[in-house]
């Protein structure tokens, strides 16, 4: 049993919103199907953190849950800046059941444990400006991260949000202060694609070993972060 993790998967099997056209990003989805079973098994579990379909609404997220549903593994998800389609968990659980999506999970002020870890996360947030807008979101998803921490069952708490709390030019001190109180070792992030990922920082900080997990900086293959 293994534990992966890959952000931004961005898929559009039910829009016309593919991402072929990036570049680097040709074939995308037989890429990222081919090298997603080859190193993932079936008694696996993949944290997606973020971005993970460009569908609006449940009825054009069928076909990427479908997709996400057969590659091999479970599924632990959270939400990303363009996952329009997320909604309460109580809809989302139901819109899983009722589809029979049974290797999806939702990450939403919750945790998972898994052979002794603590899956935990949120979307989290980037300051784009001092509005009250801006604090206001990252207030919640401080509130958010906080929840699914204290939610956690196991020592060994590995932290995952599409939004990078720290870059090589920036930092939000409300999430890095949290993982300082809660003692957090490990956080995985994504949202940096293509020439904006050089701003990633990846490494240790203030005891907090950070690495990014953009789908194109992994070459479209899941993350090993442990044998379990």
């Amino acid at each position: 049993m293994s534990l992966f993790a890959i952000a931004d998967t961005h898929l559009s099997l039910g829009t016309n919103k593919p991402m072929d056209d990036f570049p680097g990003w040709s074939n995308y989805i037989e890429r990222l199907e081919n090298n997603w079973n080859r190193v993932v098994e079936n008694k696996d579990t993949v944290v997606i953190a973020g971005d993970i379909s460009w569908a609006m609404n449940f009825d054009e997220l069928k076909a990427d849950f479908d997709f996400l549903n057969k590659l091999n593994g479970t599924k632990i998800i959270l939400k990303g800046n363009h996952d329009y389609w997320w909604n309460t968990a109580s809809k989302m659980n139901k819109f899983i059941e009722d589809n029979s999506f049974t290797s999806i999970k939702i990450l939403h002020n919750n945790s998972y444990s898994i052979s002794g870890i603590s899956v935990c996360g949120s979307r989290g947030w980037m300051y784009e400006s001092d509005s009250d807008h801006d604090t206001k979101v990252l207030n919640r998803e401080v509130m958010r991260i906080n929840a699914s921490i204290e939610a956690a069952e196991c020592e060994e708490k590995l932290v995952f949000l599409h939004y990078p709390p720290i870059t090589q030019n920036t930092q939000c001190e409300e999430i890095l202060e949290l993982f300082s109180k809660k003692g957090i070792k490990k956080c995985f992030y994504g949202h940096l694609h293509g020439a904006p990922s050089r701003f990633a920082f990846e490494g240790i900080y203030n005891g907090v070993d950070y690495k990014l997990i953009s789908c194109d900086r992994l070459s479209f293959t899941p993350y090993l972060i442990k044998n379990l």
